[in-house]
């Protein structure tokens, strides 16, 4: 379990406030708290955990909320925090100067770069966590993710729309043992995960504008699908979607502090059913919760 050697700051619009965010991202010196973020534009600059019983809203993004004050929250976390816990980082202070973390491109490149120019130490105390021994699962109808037993951790994703350029489509990844915060070996998160941008369709996106939703989103930080195709080609990969759910998927599990070894597998799933299955992967923890759970819609 790792740290920041130093500092690093990055700024760009929030997906959906369309505001300016300043963010500044610090390492942790004593001990392991986790990653907490602090609202500086807010009184009192509170502290809010990036930890999954914090999580307060999965509608197209993450958002967690202060246990102490319900008005200072922090949305679309998911990117920086895959990008923090795929290259080891568990312990962070992130200030930042509105309500949504920056979406910079769409992916977690620029924050993989960034941590990568940032550098990395060990803590003076690390955390452990149990692998995955029982299968755990969520659905909704055909939609699904699961955490099944692994020797190695390892993460599939399937989506499937009805727009042709997209389609069915699946991609499977597997960073090795653990995460490590080498970002240049082969296979590694930074490679393989990170440049994967978020994705839109045409047909949606008034829609979402009208019910306050996607205000900063352009072709700039999103690949937007339309009828006929991409209207801002050319993807990074030929399944890009299918990597930014695994993105997605790694940035909510962070939530956890540690990401338990298991298989995880996904079909049409959602930020909502990754975080009933997170909540389920906490549950020993806190409460006796079956292992496999169905949600309505």
């Amino acid at each position: 379990m790792y740290t920041l050697q130093t500092a690093f700051e990055r700024s760009g619009v929030g997906l959906h406030s369309g505001q300016v965010v300043r963010v500044r991202v610090a390492p942790q010196l004593v001990g392991d708290r986790g990653i907490y973020f602090q609202r500086s534009d807010l009184p009192d600059r509170p502290e809010i955990p990036a930890r999954w019983d914090c999580v307060s809203q999965t509608l197209l993004s993450t958002e967690v909320r202060s246990p102490a004050d319900p008005t200072a929250t922090v949305r679309t976390i998911e990117h920086l925090m895959a990008a923090l816990i795929a290259q080891g980082i568990t312990a962070a202070d992130i200030e930042l100067d509105g309500p949504e973390i920056p979406l910079l491109d769409g992916s977690a490149r620029g924050w993989c770069e960034a941590i990568a120019q940032a550098g990395c130490q060990p803590l003076t105390q690390g955390r452990s966590v149990a692998p995955v021994t029982e299968p755990i699962w969520v659905r909704d109808g055909d939609a699904f993710v699961a955490a099944l037993p692994s020797e190695e951790l390892r993460f599939s994703y399937g989506i499937d729309f009805e727009l042709a350029a997209i389609g069915n489509q699946w991609h499977s990844w597997s960073p090795g043992s653990d995460f490590s915060p080498n970002p240049s070996q082969p296979g590694s998160f930074a490679a393989e995960i990170a440049p994967a941008r978020t994705f839109g369709l045409a047909p949606q996106i008034e829609q979402l504008q009208a019910a306050g939703l996607i205000r900063g989103g352009s072709l700039e930080n999103a690949l937007v699908c339309g009828e006929t195709g991409w209207l801002n080609p050319p993807l990074r990969y030929e399944n890009e979607p299918a990597r930014h759910k695994i993105l997605d998927l790694v940035g909510d599990l962070s939530l956890l502090g540690a990401i338990p070894r298991a298989h995880y597998l996904a079909y049409k799933a959602s930020h909502r059913l990754h975080g009933q299955l997170v909540t389920l992967l906490a549950a020993p923890a806190v409460s006796p919760l079956p292992a496999a759970m169905s949600v309505g819609a």
